[in-house]
């Protein structure tokens, strides 16, 4: 049986407090999990109904980010990007988290598969 699961990556350059990283990877989670919802509803059922496996991994840069937002593009893989309101410690737009699938977790661990726990 196919594993589904989310990855959520958090930027750590960014010196966000533990209750900003929280906040920014729930913003992440429900944000692509929408975005799944509405354009492959099968998966996101799928995800839904076998646990809703979430993984957090820290990412330390803009570049690194973009560069596993290209990766991600080229596979058809849907994120979400996550910017800051500006409202308590980041500047309006800082771009804080990603929100990956839910997708399949093998097409997800060759993307992500070389990030660390958050």
């Amino acid at each position: 049986m196919d594993e589904y699961k989310q990855v959520i990556l958090i930027r750590t350059d960014l010196k966000m407090g533990t209750g900003k990283k929280c906040a920014q990877s729930c913003h992440a989670s429900l944000s692509s999990a929408d975005l799944v919802r509405i354009k492959n509803k099968d998966v996101w059922k799928k995800w839904k109904n076998t646990g809703q496996k979430k993984v957090v991994l820290k990412i330390s840069s803009m570049e690194e980010l973009n560069e596993i937002v290209s990766n991600l593009e080229k596979k058809d893989i849907l994120f979400f990007l996550v910017r800051d309101a500006g409202l308590t410690q980041l500047t309006p737009g800082t771009t804080t988290a990603l929100g990956i699938g839910p997708a399949l977790s093998e097409a997800l661990d060759k993307v992500t598969g070389d990030l660390k726990l958050l």
